[in-house]
């Protein structure tokens, strides 16, 4: 059962047309289209609604995939390390988003900082096959992850607040 707001979101990030992975040459180009589009929308969408919480990119070939992500608490930004691969059998096979400075920091991650997304995430995205890309894969995966997350990480003591370097703005 998804919420209103949930609904809300997922109105507003593009569906994907193309089912094609790594492998699909020319069709995997047009995915990969698809997919900038749709996680442009997204954070645009949330810049517009003061909601900005990530950052991405992607090495030449759309395969592995980095950037930041964060949570704020308390006025403090707490930013983490966010790297995921796309799975050759890819979008029939759903991305394993990793933030490797959390591994082993709670139950509900697997080894590699691979957040947990099987019960909930990964039979939403199989019966959305090959509408659902990266953009939704954060918005309904690793968003609801980190809200849950951090917060509990930060209360046990877990995860601290990291004072930026002069200079550090990004």
């Amino acid at each position: 059962m998804v919420d209103a707001a949930t609904k809300k979101t997922l109105g507003q990030i593009p569906l994907l047309k193309t089912k094609a992975g790594p492998r699909d040459g020319d069709l995997w180009v047009q995915r990969l289209k698809e997919e900038y589009q749709s996680l442009i929308a997204y954070i645009e969408k949330n810049k517009t609604e003061d909601n900005d919480w990530f950052r991405l990119e992607a090495n030449q070939e759309g395969t592995r995939w980095f950037g930041k992500c964060w949570h704020i608490q308390d006025r403090l930004k707490y930013e983490f390390e966010v790297i995921f691969d796309i799975p050759v059998t890819y979008p029939s096979t759903a991305i394993e988003i990793a933030l490797p400075e959390l591994d082993g920091k709670t139950a509900k991650m697997y080894r590699g900082g691979k957040i947990c997304l099987t019960d909930h995430f990964k039979p939403l995205w199989a019966r959305n096959v090959p509408k659902f890309g990266i953009a939704h894969a954060f918005a309904l995966g690793l968003g609801p992850w980190l809200a849950v997350e951090i917060p509990d990480m930060i209360e046990r003591g877990v995860v601290s607040y990291k004072e930026k370097a002069s200079g550090d703005d990004k």
